[in-house]
Formats: structure tokens, sequence, C-alpha cells
């Protein structure tokens, strides 16, 4: 069963969809998703998010200024600012 992901600025959704992996920078470090990972609830720093969906195919976003939270398998990512790079 693939992540649930939903990645949103203050003015609208950036990207959502199934993914294998997300990788999020968090004031305490990196901080890698998968299906089944335990609740998170973490503030985001400046940086990349990247998303691996469940094709394969990678997306990646710059965010900042937020927080995700992780609770069963959807991930939510709210982000101040946030756009994709690819």
């Amino acid at each position: 069963m693939p992540l649930k992901v939903s990645l949103v600025s203050a003015d609208a959704e950036v990207w959502s969809g199934e993914a294998s992996l997300v990788v999020a920078k968090t004031v305490e470090g990196e901080i890698g998703f998968m299906t089944g990972h335990e609740p998170v609830l973490a503030i985001l720093a400046e940086g990349q998010v990247r998303i691996t969906e469940t094709s394969g195919s990678k997306i990646i976003a710059n965010a900042q200024d937020g927080f995700l939270s992780m609770e069963g398998d959807d991930l939510t990512i709210v982000a101040g600012n946030a756009a994709l790079i690819s």
C-alpha cells in the first residue's frame, strides 16, 4: 500500500498523489517516509522535498516555513512557500 501524499503551500496545492518514498528536511535534519512509518509531526526547514512516485518517477519541490504530519499512510506537508522544481 503506497503513501498518500499532499504537498500544499499557503495558497495552492502543489502536488498530491501516491508515493513509495518521501524525504523532507526538518529543523532536526532530513527524514524519510515509507509505508508503515510511525506518526510524526515536525517543523519544516527550508529545503527540498523529494518524492518517489509508485511508478519510480521523481518529484522535487522546494519548501519552507511549515510543518509535516504523518498519520497512518497519509503524509501531509504544509508550507508557507512551496514550488515544484521537477
